[in-house]
């Protein structure tokens, strides 16, 4: 089951951003930026830890899980170091995610091979 609620809960996200960006003029960079800033949001108010509680990765995968994991690691670093935590704990509470973006990135720019759009 719990692989049943991972795959309807992200590919609930997919699918609504896709429309978003198929069906509105705002860029894809812009939404993509509105569901990191709408994870933190949603993780602040309280009401993304129950989702991700429920459907695990099909919550934290999406780029909405991003920024929950940001906003998760500030609000720890807050509480353990204080004001200094908002500078650190987003970077520590997200790390494994931007540590696997930049070596998946560098391998990736490896191994293809570019090609001009004109």
């Amino acid at each position: 089951m719990n692989y049943w609620n991972a795959f309807w809960v992200g590919g609930a996200i997919c699918a609504i951003c896709q429309i978003f960006i198929d069906r509105t003029k705002l860029t894809p960079a812009r939404i993509l930026v509105s569901l990191v800033v709408l994870g933190v949001f949603l993780q602040a108010v309280g009401v993304y830890q129950p989702l991700v509680d429920y459907a695990g990765a099909g919550a934290t995968v999406p780029l909405l899980g991003f920024g929950y994991s940001l906003a998760k690691g500030v609000a720890k670093a807050v509480a353990e170091s204080g004001l200094i935590g908002v500078f650190t704990g987003g970077v520590t509470g997200a790390a494994g995610g931007i540590a696997a973006a930049i070596t998946f990135g560098c391998l990736f720019a490896l191994i293809a091979k570019p090609k001009s759009k004109s």
